[in-house]
């Protein structure tokens, strides 16, 4: 059977990051049209806004692939192969944990208490052995009906499907989990703050 590749991106930090960079744009235009040396000045401070915006909220995304999961987030990109996950959690966020390294989708983060409000046994139906804590106990952010525990729930899946059939005996590869950062992101980020400072102290 063949593999079905899964993306997540959260619909709703998206339109968050359009609407803000919208209004950024509107705020840039309005500046330039009422004072260039303004516009000059304080412009970048919106610009700066817009980029941190739509790194933290449009970028990140949870990539589900045949030989291991790709993590976008604000400022790198980590690739993390079936054989070298260790444990999943959904403490603070979904997190892969490996031998050497903790990575944590920011795409994911674990829901606040009001979404939690409401959560019943059938929640909870159907998750394996590993999503269970030292003492059986499950976090409410395992639930099924929250992202965070829905994307857990199928990682784990083909994790312990993977494991039953010894796919996973010979562990990773060495150098098979990468990270890349966002060097462009950092650099224009670093130089937005930068101009952002000098216009106000200037």
């Amino acid at each position: 059977m063949a593999f079905e590749q899964v993306r997540y991106r959260p619909l709703a930090s998206r339109v968050l990051a359009a609407v803000t960079v919208v209004v950024c744009a509107i705020g840039v235009v309005s500046l330039v049209a009422l004072d260039v040396m303004d516009a000059v000045r304080y412009g970048w401070g919106l610009a700066l806004v817009a980029v941190l915006v739509w790194a933290m909220f449009w970028r990140p995304e949870l990539i589900v692939e045949e030989h291991g999961i790709t993590v976008v987030n604000v400022f790198r990109t980590e690739f993390v192969p079936w054989p070298a996950i260790v444990l999943v959690d959904t403490q603070w966020a979904l997190t892969l944990r490996t031998s050497d390294r903790v990575v944590r989708v920011w795409a994911s983060p674990a829901p606040g208490r009001h979404r939690l409000l409401g959560l019943s046994r059938s929640d909870f139906q159907g998750l394996g052995d590993t999503a269970r804590g030292a003492h059986g106990s499950l976090r409410p952010s395992d639930a099924l009906s929250v992202p965070s525990g829905n994307l857990a729930q199928l990682i784990r899946g083909r994790w312990e499907r993977l494991a039953e059939t010894g796919a996973l005996a010979a562990g990773a590869e060495p150098g098979a989990t990468r990270t890349d950062w966002h060097t462009t992101t950092i650099i224009v980020t670093a130089a937005l703050a930068a101009a952002t400072v000098i216009g106000i102290v200037l």
